[in-house]
């Protein structure tokens, strides 16, 4: 259709296909005036939801603002991440829910008090006005096993302060904290390099 052409005219005509795009975004964005804090839920099987989550931490501490993290599943994160977060002591404060889930001995009544201890650590991030964001990185999993009442957890997430993001990582996430969330990513996995015998690396899984 444009072999007939000039350069000059077929720049023109993307030119104004561009400027006519533009105006009806422009018109579209005029009407987004709310602000305030979300609750954002990062999900499914796909590597990068806690990843992801981390980038939204970067730009926080980027803004000179505070985040807290409370991990849910992991212990004590022995990771890139890590290292670079404890540059930043007086914007971040991490907490642990202690060793891990007890996947080897399959304690679950010592996951649960750990998963009820990390939630009371949760709240009170959440709950702090220095706090900007809190990362509840695992959730997820612990909501899943019903380690912790959904119906506590999505209630108080409700009602948390409205000038807090909060982001809830992990697997499997439940329909009532989807339905509660103002954000929902579903990361999904197309080619994972494990299936082809690849451990985990530095730089890439930890």
């Amino acid at each position: 259709m444009t072999d007939n052409l000039t350069e000059e005219e077929v720049n023109e005509i993307a030119n104004k296909k561009r400027r006519k795009h533009k105006e009806a975004k422009d018109k579209i964005l005029a009407t987004k005036t709310k602000e305030g804090g979300l609750l954002i839920v990062h999900t499914g099987k796909g590597k990068g939801k806690t990843t992801a989550a981390l980038g939204m931490v970067a730009r926080v501490i980027g803004h000179g603002k505070n985040v807290g993290i409370v991990q849910f599943v992991k212990g004590k994160w022995e990771t890139g991440e890590r290292v670079v977060l404890e540059a930043f002591p007086d914007q971040v404060t991490m907490t642990a829910m202690g060793e891990g889930f007890t996947w080897e001995n399959q304690n679950r009544a010592r996951d649960i008090e750990a998963a009820e201890a990390a939630w009371i650590r949760a709240k009170e991030m959440i709950q702090d006005p220095k706090n900007s964001l809190v990362l509840l990185d695992e959730i997820n999993i612990v909501l899943r096993n019903d380690y912790l009442p959904i119906e506590e957890v999505v209630n108080f997430l409700k009602t948390k302060p409205a000038n807090v993001h909060v982001i809830c990582t992990g697997r499997n996430a439940k329909l009532e904290l989807i339905e509660a969330a103002d954000l929902v990513t579903e990361m999904t996995e197309v080619k994972h390099h494990f299936r082809a015998g690849y451990k985990a690396q530095t730089g890439i899984e930890f």
